[in-house]
C-alpha cells in the first residue's frame, strides 16, 4: 500500500495552493526566487525546504538540483473499487485551522498554526482550510458564533456563493458576495444588519465555505 502524504504545514498549503491557483496563467513554471516575490518570502531557503515536503508529499516534481522551474505532479489515477477508501480518506483526519473569521465586521483572521479533527470526507485535502466564525451575522444561513467552517481555498466565487473575503489586505469577513461593475457587495444572512459595499480593489477572495462543523458541550 503507498504511503499517504504528510499533513501540510500552513505555509505549505498556502505554497501549493498559490501554484495551482497561479501556474495555468504563467509563461513558464516558477522559480523559487519568484515564488518567494510572489507570496513576501524573504527565506529562499526556508521555501526549498517547503517546497522539498510538497515533493515528498508527491504534490511537487523533484527539481533534483537543477535550475527550473517547480512543476506540479499530475494527479494520480485511483481505482474505485467498491469499499475502498477515497484519497482523502487515507490522509488522515485533519485540516489546518488557521483561526478566526467575522460573521460580523471584519476581525483579524489567518493568523494561527493550528489543527482540527474533522470528518473522513474533509480530511487531507490540502485545498481546504478551516476558520472559527465570531459574530452572528451569518445566523439565517445556520451559521453561528463559535462554529468551523471548512473553506476550500479559492481567489475567485461565483456571485451567490458564502466566501472569506479579506478587506483591504488586513481583516477578513465571512459573507455572501455578489460582485458587481465597480463594486463588491458582502450581504450577511441576518436581517438587523445592512450589506458591506466596497471598491473591488479592496476585497480579496481567500475562499468559499463548503461545510460546517458544530461541537455541544
Amino acid at each position: 500500500m503507498p504511503k499517504a502524504p504528510p499533513s501540510l504545514t500552513r505555509r505549505q498549503a498556502q505554497i501549493l495552493a498559490w501554484l495551482r491557483d497561479t501556474l495555468p496563467a504563467l509563461d513558464h513554471p516558477p522559480t523559487l526566487d519568484e515564488v518567494c516575490a510572489a507570496l513576501g518570502l524573504s527565506s529562499r531557503g526556508s521555501l526549498h525546504k517547503h517546497v522539498q515536503a510538497l515533493v515528498e508529499a508527491g504534490l511537487v516534481e523533484p527539481m533534483n538540483g537543477r535550475q527550473r522551474g517547480i512543476v506540479l505532479s499530475p494527479p494520480r489515477q485511483t481505482s474505485r473499487r467498491a469499499g475502498s477508501a477515497s484519497p482523502e480518506r487515507a490522509q488522515g483526519r485533519t485540516l489546518p485551522l488557521l483561526g478566526r473569521v467575522a460573521a460580523g465586521q471584519p476581525i483579524d483572521a489567518l493568523d494561527e498554526d493550528a489543527e482540527i479533527e474533522v470528518g473522513a470526507g474533509w480530511a487531507g485535502r490540502v485545498d481546504h482550510y478551516a476558520l472559527t466564525v465570531r459574530g452572528d451575522s451569518m445566523i439565517d444561513e445556520g451559521i453561528l458564533d463559535g462554529d468551523v467552517v471548512v473553506i476550500e481555498h479559492r481567489s475567485s466565487a461565483r456571485n451567490g456563493e458564502i466566501v472569506v473575503a479579506l478587506i483591504d489586505g488586513e481583516a477578513a469577513t465571512l459573507k455572501r458576495i455578489e460582485q458587481r461593475p465597480g463594486r463588491v457587495v458582502l450581504h450577511p444572512a441576518n436581517s438587523s444588519m445592512q450589506p458591506l459595499v466596497f471598491d473591488p480593489a479592496q476585497v480579496t477572495i481567500r475562499g468559499v465555505v463548503k461545510g460546517l462543523i458544530r461541537r455541544y458541550g
